[in-house]
């Protein structure tokens, strides 16, 4: 049995590695200019090896061709795979951590001090001194203070309680997204409220290579991270009880996923601005595919959730063309009713077991 289930599991991640290697491809080639696979990929290797000091020869392509692929759609996908795998992970870890189905990324108000921190920097020039770090740095500060506001009020007699974490990561949801709209609507000049406005709703556009680097290196440690959690998330999942028979002590390894999911969300809201629902949708389509191990969730979410996302940023910049919609909209397109379904399916089951 158990190496039945280990020989699907890694079938299960080769097909989605497969997939996700043909969605980057296609996801370069798809756009107002369209061009063939193999176009993208002779230029892509040749500036790879130009950057690891190899000797080649540029090929048969235009100065505008190298610029859309290497300049502007490749590290536009690459930043959409990252973040779907760190909004996948960091829904499979909140829905475990706080037992609910319907835990989101988004549900502790991170995102949500994140926007009102970055916002904060485009509007009022705060940090100028940083330079092209100030929109991170303001990210990463207004995430660290809702952090901290819901930390202590999730806290009761040195225990975080997963009740509370969720009402007052509502509450200060609701506080910072508040905020962040007055800051919008009050802003002087009509432009940077269009431009604050764009980011708000959850863009990809615009990414430029050196954008990636500490952020990605950052989100790729907190993704690793995560990935070691298994355990503790299967024991979590059963309950307080199950989980002190097993040896987990929930309340720190709450407080250490807390920090963790923060921290992976922080970075990805400085990138991108907020970009809902994949964090709910992936991991019940993954469930649905693989279980409810968490030794097999965690990797095939994380797949899916670079391949999802990778997807939507095409939709969003192809289905109204030569219009670009942010793909915090088709996001929110797409989870609105998959929310409104998980509600119902909710509903029955309970009807159901009475």
């Amino acid at each position: 049995m158990f190496l039945r289930q280990r020989r699907q599991q890694a079938l299960w991640l080769a097909a989605l590695l497969i997939v996700l290697l043909i969605s980057l491809t296609l996801a370069i080639t798809l756009g107002p200019v369209r061009m063939a696979p193999q176009q993208a990929w002779l230029i892509t290797t040749h500036e790879l090896g130009q950057r690891l000091g190899l000797d080649l020869q540029p090929g048969n392509w235009s100065t505008a061709q190298y610029q859309i692929v290497w300049r502007v759609r490749l590290p536009r996908v690459l930043l959409a795979a990252l973040s779907g795998t760190g909004l996948a992970l960091v829904g499979v870890a909140m829905q475990a951590m706080v037992r609910n189905p319907l835990a989101d990324p988004y549900l502790l108000g991170v995102s949500s001090g994140a926007s009102a921190g970055a916002v904060s920097v485009l509007a009022f020039g705060a940090l100028a001194f940083a330079g092209e770090l100030a929109l991170p740095l303001g990210a990463f500060g207004g995430a660290l203070a809702a952090c901290t506001a819901v930390y202590f009020l999730a806290s009761a007699n040195g225990k975080l309680l997963a009740s509370r974490l969720i009402l007052g990561g509502v509450a200060i949801a609701y506080c910072l997204g508040g905020l962040t709209s007055l800051i919008v609507l009050t802003a002087d000049q009509r432009e940077l409220a269009n431009s604050v406005l764009t980011w708000t709703l959850g863009s990809l556009a615009g990414t430029r290579w050196n954008e990636l680097g500490l952020p990605a290196i950052l989100l790729l440690a907190g993704v690793a991270a995560l990935l070691t959690q298994a355990r503790s998330l299967n024991a979590l999942l059963s309950g307080e009880e199950t989980a002190a028979t097993l040896g987990v002590d929930t309340t720190r390894t709450r407080r250490w996923l807390f920090v963790l999911v923060s921290l992976v969300t922080g970075v990805l809201v400085s990138l991108t601005g907020p970009i809902g629902f994949v964090g709910l949708i992936v991991p019940h389509v993954t469930r649905m595919l693989v279980g409810t191990e968490h030794r097999r969730v965690l990797p095939v979410a994380a797949l899916i959730g670079a391949i999802f996302l990778v997807w939507m940023d095409v939709l969003s910049r192809i289905s109204f063309a030569p219009a670009e919609v942010p793909v915090g909209v088709i996001t929110s397109l797409l989870g609105g009713p998959f929310f409104v379904w998980m509600l119902c399916r909710r509903n029955t089951r309970e009807r159901l077991s009475l």
